[in-house]
C-alpha cells in the first residue's frame, strides 16, 4: 500500500516522503496514530501542492532542532546512587531519570528520543544518544557518582 508520511516515523522516513509499505502495518499502526495518510489521486495532487510550504516548515524545525541539539551536546547530568562496599551499585539510572533532568534545565524530549537500550546500572560516565529526528541527534553525558553515606 503506498502511503504518505504525515509525521517523522523511525525507520520508514521523513514527513512528506512516499512510502510503499504492508497493508497491516499502515491499517494496524501507521494510521490509527495519525502518522500516514493512503496516497490516492486527490492526496498526492495535494501533497504536490503543498511541497513547498512542507519544505519552509522542516527546514525552520530542522534549524530550531539543531540549536536544541547544541544546547543539549553541552550538558553533563550528573546522578549519585547508593553503593554496596563491594561496589555493585543498587538501583539505576533509567530514561525517566534523564527525562526528569532535562526538565528541570527547561528541556521537553520524549522517552522515545532517548537511545538507551537499558538502565545504566555502573559507576562512571556514559555517553546517552538523544535522536530528536532521525537524522539530528545528540549526545549528553550521564555521570553516575558512589552516593556518601
Amino acid at each position: 500500500m503506498k502511503v504518505i508520511l504525515k509525521k517523522d516515523v523511525y525507520n520508514l522516513g521523513r514527513s512528506g516522503e512516499i512510502k510503499t509499505v504492508k497493508d497491516g502495518y499502515a491499517r494496524n499502526f501507521l494510521m490509527p496514530r495519525g502518522l500516514v495518510e493512503i496516497a490516492t489521486e486527490g492526496a498526492l495532487k495535494a501533497w504536490k501542492n503543498s511541497a513547498e510550504k512542507r519544505s519552509k516548515r522542516q527546514a525552520s524545525e530542522d534549524a530550531a532542532l539543531n540549536e536544541l541539539a547544541k544546547r543539549l551536546s553541552a550538558i553533563t547530568l550528573s546522578f549519585s546512587r547508593p553503593v554496596s562496599e563491594e561496589g555493585v551499585m543498587y538501583g539505576s539510572v533509567a530514561k525517566s531519570d534523564i527525562i526528569k533532568n532535562l526538565a528541570a534545565a527547561d528541556i521537553e524530549i520524549d522517552k522515545d528520543m532517548i537511545r538507551l537500550p537499558a538502565s545504566i546500572k555502573a559507576v562512571g560516565t556514559v555517553e546517552v544518544e538523544i535522536a530528536l529526528k532521525p537524522h539530528i541527534t545528540a549526545k549528553i553525558k550521564v555521570a553516575v557518582s558512589a552516593q556518601s553515606k
